[in-house]
């Protein structure tokens, strides 16, 4: 089981920037291990996808940033935004 678990996306490209693919990742923030991941557009739909994924693991918090999908798809009572919960200095 993972307490705390971190939400993230990043894009690269195929060919042209105008073809983004997103990847969309949730790790362990104590052990750095990745328990889900999925691609997909950055919609709330993909992120509803990553949370499904994680319904195994028995979270008990997720942390992100503060993009859009995170903020309407996380369940409020177990998500907390902003740089100091995400990032290195989340794991340390």
């Amino acid at each position: 089981m993972a307490l705390i678990c971190e939400l993230d996306e990043q894009w690269s490209f195929v060919g042209s920037k105008a073809r983004q693919h997103w990847l969309w990742y949730a790790y362990n923030t104590k052990t750095g291990g990745v328990l889900a991941y999925t691609f997909g557009p950055r919609t709330d739909e993909t992120c509803r996808e990553l949370l499904a994924l994680l319904t195994p693991f028995n979270i008990g918090m997720l942390t992100s940033d503060d993009w859009g999908s995170y903020g309407r798809e996380v369940p409020k009572d177990k998500h907390l935004t902003g740089k100091i919960f995400t990032g290195l200095s989340a794991i340390t």
